[in-house]
């Protein structure tokens, strides 16, 4: 199975540690994003990755050749100016040609860390013959993605904004938090139709809105963080120090 994994933000919350060092290469009790990223990827059967690059694009490369990749197929595409999740992901879907227009894969934001079953949220997706599963908490966030009674996406709802967006009618929503996760059907990278820069999540409303299947995976009970600060940068090390932390993965 293949993925890929977002890492190519300036990680500006993440300042100061990002002064020096792109986000992916932060560390969290010894290890960078990237490899708990790649760690967890590789522990549910992944074995080819692209990973989108930014800021301090070098490094990463460079780190990845010095850690031989870690034993996979890693490649890396290097945006001269950031394209957004939605972008990102189409300048890189040459990577996921010739895999058959159902063949699932997994889109992987580098700083979440969490203990979602990817194997469960995969089999959901294969269940619900869906376009896209995104794995959603209710939780309290700044961005709600809106669900009818069946998890299928409606809509979203930006608090600060005071905004809310709805693409298909429903008479009662749920209001979900995404968690940065995805599994999407590779026939979703030839109906992007957005150009330029722009995000994933208006690449969904869209496609929802015309009839599309873009789904929830409920994991409200599995452990998540959002890595994007320093300040969840400690409390994550902390987590992995009262549990046993993800496996690493072995370069070969």
């Amino acid at each position: 199975m293949k993925a890929m994994i977002l890492a190519a933000g300036l990680g500006t919350r993440l300042r100061p540690l990002t002064n020096d060092r792109p986000k992916a290469l932060v560390e969290v009790a010894g290890r960078t994003l990237l490899e708990i990223a790649i760690a967890r990827l590789r522990e549910f059967g992944v074995r080819e990755v692209i990973v989108n690059v930014h800021h301090f694009s070098g490094m990463i490369a460079e780190y990845l050749r010095g850690k031989n990749h870690f034993g996979m197929r890693i490649e890396i595409s290097e945006e001269a100016s950031l394209l957004d999740t939605g972008g990102g992901l189409k300048k890189a879907a040459w990577f996921f040609l010739g895999e058959g227009p159902e063949a699932p894969f997994i889109l992987h934001n580098v700083d979440v860390i969490s203990e979602i079953d990817l194997r469960r949220m995969l089999a959901s997706h294969a269940r619900n013959q869906a376009l896209a599963t995104l794995a959603v908490q209710q939780r309290q966030t700044s961005r709600y993605l809106l669900f009818d009674k069946q998890m299928r996406l409606c809509g979203r709802r930006l608090v600060e904004e005071r905004k809310t967006e709805l693409v298909a009618p429903s008479p009662r929503l749920q209001e979900l938090a995404f968690s940065g996760i995805h599994v999407i059907s590779t026939r979703l990278l030839e109906m992007m139709r957005e150009e330029g820069a722009f995000s994933i999540i208006q690449a969904y409303l869209r496609l929802a809105g015309e009839g599309e299947s873009i789904v929830a995976y409920r994991a409200d009970g599995d452990y998540w963080r959002d890595l994007g600060t320093p300040e969840s940068i400690a409390r994550a090390s902390e987590d992995l120090k009262k549990q046993a932390a993800p496996r690493g993965v072995d370069a070969h």
